[in-house]
């Protein structure tokens, strides 16, 4: 019953929580994307780069980790339209963090999909699931066949 009451009281706390403006929050999204890895293979014909061990790839207010990363991107303007990641992905926003084997970010719905056991934690609390949707403006997510553990202030 308690437990249930937690899970509720989350819910509506993600949902009655007030929002900045979708233009505010995309600002703090957009900016230069900025990768390292231990190499780099480019194809301009394909329109993508490869990055290969130890990726890092960082925005104003997000860093995206990752063992491999594969990027495509419009011709002419260089932007950047879906990226890649595989192998130990984290992301890192915040005091948020969201772990799994792969992820795909796409930029035209500034959204990252994991996949293969993703896990968001959030101090104390965590979410599991078989997939999970972030949804990066809007500051929410939506988890397939979701799992949350939730740490009472009274268990602490």
């Amino acid at each position: 019953m308690l437990k249930r009451f937690f899970i509720i009281n989350f819910l509506l706390v993600l949902a009655l929580a007030p929002a900045a403006s979708a233009e505010d929050q995309k600002m703090k999204v957009k900016g230069p994307i900025n990768i390292t890895s231990e190499t780099l293979t480019a194809d301009n014909k394909a329109r993508t780069a490869l990055f290969e061990g130890n990726v890092v790839a960082k925005t104003t207010d997000m860093t995206i980790y990752s063992d491999k990363m594969l990027v495509f991107y419009k011709e002419g303007s260089g932007d950047v339209t879906k990226i890649e990641s595989t192998g130990n992905v984290r992301l890192l926003r915040g005091t948020r963090l969201i772990t799994s084997k792969s992820a795909v970010y796409y930029a035209d719905e500034d959204k990252v999909v994991f996949s293969g056991e993703p896990r968001a934690v959030d101090g104390e609390n965590v979410v599991t699931g078989i997939t999970m949707t972030y949804y990066i403006s809007q500051d929410r997510s939506y988890v397939e066949k979701s799992k949350v553990f939730l740490k009472s202030k009274k268990d602490r």
